[in-house]
C-alpha cells in the first residue's frame, strides 16, 4: 500500500493526524518554532529524528497515556518518597534535565532524537512557558527527572532520565500529584515502552487519544514557571 508522507512547508499547518503511515509518521520539514510546536501538540503531533534528518512528525496508533492518578507507585518507590531522599523541584534547570536526556546512554538505542536543534526548541517552548522540567536532587547534585510540554489540561512527556535508583520515578510521582491537584486529564507517553506499562500507561487508539486531547484542551493552560 502506497502512503503519503506530506512535505510541510513554511505555512503553519499540519495535515491530519490519520493521514499518519502506519508507523506514525505524519510529514517531513517545517521548523521547530514555539508557535509550530503548539500546533503540532495541538493536533497530537510531535517531532522525533536523528541528527543528519530532516525533521520527522509523528502521531502514533495505537497512543500511551498515563492517568495521573493511576500512576502505579510500588511499595519500595513509596518507602523512597516518603524518606524525603531526593529533592524535586520543577522547572529549576531545564535545560540541565534536557541535556543529561540527550547525552545518557540507553539501552538497544544508538545515538539520540535530542539533538541540538531540539534542546533548543525546547528552551525556547520552557522560556515561552509551555515546557516543564521536574527535577531530582542528591545532596544539591541533579541525578534525575523528566521534561515535556503542558497544553489546557494534558501534559506531554518528552524524555526522562535516572543516574541514582528510583530517581525518575520519584519526579513522576511528584509530577502526577500536582496534575491531579490540577485536574489534568493524562500525561501522554507517545511511544509504548514495558517500563511505562508497568507504572500503570496502557495503549489507547490515536482517535481516542484525539478524543480525550480536545477535552483536556478546553480547559486552562497553567503557562509559565512551575
Amino acid at each position: 500500500m502506497l502512503m503519503t508522507i506530506f512535505r510541510l512547508t513554511q505555512d503553519l499547518i499540519f495535515p491530519d493526524p490519520s493521514l499518519a503511515d502506519p508507523e506514525g509518521l505524519l510529514a517531513v520539514g517545517g521548523d521547530l518554532s514555539v508557535e509550530r510546536l503548539l500546533l503540532a501538540y495541538s493536533m497530537g503531533i510531535f517531532p522525533w529524528y536523528s541528527d543528519g534528518q530532516p525533521i520527522l512528525w509523528w502521531s502514533p496508533d495505537p497512543r500511551m497515556i498515563l492517568y495521573p492518578d493511576k500512576l502505579h507507585v510500588s511499595k519500595s518507590l513509596k518507602r523512597v518518597i516518603k524518606s524525603e531522599k531526593y529533592d524535586i523541584r520543577f522547572d529549576h534547570n531545564f535545560r540541565g534535565v534536557i541535556e543529561i536526556c540527550a547525552d545518557i546512554k540507553r539501552r538497544n538505542q544508538d545515538g539520540t532524537w535530542i539533538t541540538d536543534e531540539m534542546i533548543n526548541a525546547y528552551c525556547n517552548l520552557h522560556e515561552a512557558g509551555f515546557a516543564h522540567s521536574v527535577e531530582s536532587y542528591l545532596d544539591g547534585e541533579l541525578v534525575g527527572g523528566l521534561y515535556g510540554v503542558s497544553l489546557g489540561k494534558a501534559f506531554f512527556g518528552e524524555s526522562m532520565f535516572t543516574l541514582k535508583p528510583d530517581a525518575s520515578k520519584v519526579a513522576l510521582a511528584v509530577l502526577s500529584v500536582k496534575l491531579i491537584k490540577w485536574n489534568f486529564e493524562f500525561i501522554d507517553c507517545q511511544i509504548t515502552t514495558n517500563h511505562l506499562k508497568r507504572m500503570g500507561a496502557f495503549e489507547i487508539t490515536r482517535d481516542g487519544f484525539l478524543q480525550q486531547l480536545h477535552k483536556a484542551l478546553q480547559k486552562e493552560t497553567h503557562p509559565g514557571c512551575w
